[in-house]
């Protein structure tokens, strides 16, 4: 197995790659001349149902078309892949965000789509009879997770911090990615010592009982809004109502899933996956109970990413001052923005 020095450092350096690639690169989405793409290119998640999906079954899209090009389980992979154009945009956790930032790569998150409430939260799970309590505990331990350097790893991270640990002690900890759906799996199989299980997924292992919770990321951090759609500045320059009609409609899906009977969202739901015939297990939807973004509509405040380019610098993976909040989003193509007082908005 890589160790966790190793795997970090080959994710800064896939990174570095994909900031060169989008220096030569273009995107492929944007239509030539004046036109303006009606078709935005995306990645799905297996089994769930992202916000712009459910933005365009709402009618929030207009006549922006979304197009499928395949699942992915890594936000670093999505953002990359939006970052080199292979994509239109693509959503990561917002310290993922930062990094790829901090490596030149030309991107802007333009709304939050995911985050950490009582409802929605990533949580660190052993079995019941696991002899681990504590953060000292995980030394020499396999944690199971859906990718590195993002937001499951930070999260081990801060709570191996806060528990006392070392830097050398926390390397010790060994971070495995572990598809979500083998998740539950692979920890009952005692494959791993902890589980990462969010959402569905986590209520669904629950539901089966046998396990318990180590920590949560809402008992770590609170309620927070914790990853963000990005697309690259050629593309919003290219295709600025196209943007607006993507942003203001995925901020419109939030505010529907918080005002809607969860019925209702998660038959929605079930429906969305049904038609559009992936052959996915629909079960695990009738869990779901938020998409835990913090701010109304997505709109990002700044504070979103100040805590991950302190953490990140405090680690060594940035240099001190080499990236600004203010610089990585902006809320001008989020239509639920009325004026320059309703939120901050980046450059």
């Amino acid at each position: 197995m890589a160790t966790t020095a190793s795997t970090r450092r080959q994710f800064l350096s896939l990174l570095g790659l994909s900031a060169v690639a989008v220096s030569c690169g273009t995107t492929a989405g944007a239509a030539a001349g004046k036109g303006q793409t009606k078709t935005l290119r995306y990645q799905g998640w297996a089994g769930q149902v992202t916000l712009p999906e459910l933005a365009e079954d709402l009618g929030y899209l207009e006549d922006v078309k979304l197009k499928w090009v395949g699942n992915t389980i890594s936000g670093p992979q999505d953002i990359q892949s939006a970052a080199t154009g292979q994509v239109d945009f693509g959503g990561a956790f917002n310290g993922a965000v930062v990094k790829l930032a901090a490596n030149n790569a030309p991107i802007k998150a333009v709304i939050s789509y995911y985050g950490s409430d009582k409802y929605a939260y990533n949580g660190f799970y052993v079995l019941k009879d696991s002899p681990i309590r504590s953060a000292r505990d995980l030394i020499g331990k396999k944690v199971g997770m859906n990718t590195l350097g993002a937001h499951s790893e930070a999260m081990l991270d801060i709570y191996l911090q806060r528990g006392g640990l070392s830097r050398a002690e926390i390397a010790k900890a060994e971070p495995l990615v572990i598809p979500p759906v083998n998740t539950e799996q692979t920890l009952r199989q005692k494959q791993i010592d902890v589980a990462v299980l969010g959402g569905i997924l986590r209520d669904k292992a629950l539901a089966a009982g046998g396990i318990r919770p180590l920590f949560t990321d809402y008992e770590l951090l609170g309620a927070f809004s914790a990853g963000t759609y990005v697309m690259t500045d050629r593309f919003l320059k290219q295709n600025p109502d196209t943007a607006r009609v993507f942003v203001t409609a995925v901020g419109r899906a939030i505010e529907w899933s918080r005002s809607t009977p969860r019925e209702e969202v998660v038959a929605r739901m079930t429906d969305i996956v049904k038609k559009r015939g992936r052959n996915e297990d629909t079960a695990p939807l009738r869990y779901w109970r938020s998409y835990g973004v913090a701010e109304k509509a997505g709109l990002i405040t700044g504070k979103e990413f100040q805590l991950w380019i302190d953490w990140l610098a405090d680690r060594g993976d940035i240099k001190k001052g080499q990236v600004t909040s203010s610089d990585l989003y902006t809320n001008a193509f989020n239509g639920s923005q009325k004026s320059s007082s309703t939120a901050k908005s980046g450059s």
